[in-house]
């Protein structure tokens, strides 16, 4: 390959329009790139913002069941007739309560503090 002349290797002058509409071109990138920066920088300090606003969400305590001030928390518990409590459990607010029934066999039954309402009965039987 023959190597070419030492002339041809100098970057030669552009021509006036060339150099102008050049010189258009970085002035339009740069615009153009200093607008993008700021509108990432605009939806970064939202999603900061955002985040920080959240509030965590946590299931709510037994602590948390609003009771009136000097007043006791009561409600009722309806078992089927006969039943005898053989043992309870509170986890949060939620109430378990394991029962004999009146034919003998067990049952276990669930019960939210929080919304006083029976949510669950679960019977007990062998195999």
């Amino acid at each position: 390959m023959a190597r070419p002349d030492a002339d041809e290797e100098q970057e030669k002058p552009l021509a006036p329009e060339v150099d102008k509409l050049r010189g258009k071109l970085i002035r339009f990138m740069a615009i153009n790139l200093g607008l993008l920066f700021l509108a990432l920088m605009v939806v970064i300090a939202a999603i900061v913002y955002k985040s920080r606003k959240a509030t965590p969400v946590s299931p709510p305590l037994a602590g948390d069941i609003q009771v009136p001030a000097g007043e006791p928390l009561s409600g009722d518990i309806v078992l089927p007739v006969g039943a005898k409590v053989v043992g309870q459990s509170l986890s949060g607010s939620r109430l378990s309560i394991d029962a004999e029934l009146a034919d003998g066999s067990r049952a276990i039954f669930v019960y939210d503090i929080a919304e006083r309402r029976l949510i669950g009965r679960f019977a007990i039987r062998n195999k």
